[in-house]
């Protein structure tokens, strides 16, 4: 299992954006991301530091793991 790096909402949504992810809205202080042919959303929190345990369940609910997410990121 990868370790993942501390990242902000803001690099969160940069690295989605590589994979084709979309923000549509955002409502306080999170962001809602969308991709074409799939179902779910992702709420990606706006915040300083994401918690590992929420990346970890925004990176499983996009449908990938976190090695190609971490080669994304660049880490």
């Amino acid at each position: 299992m990868a370790t993942l790096p501390n990242l902000s909402g803001r690099e969160v949504l940069q690295i989605f954006a590589a994979d084709g992810w979309q923000k549509v809205r955002q409502r306080g202080s999170h962001m809602i991301l969308v991709k074409d042919n799939h179902m779910a959303t992702l709420s990606v929190p706006d915040h300083k530091e994401v918690a590992k345990g929420t990346l970890r369940g925004l990176i499983r609910a996009s449908g990938m793991t976190a090695e190609p997410f971490l080669a994304l990121a660049g880490k």
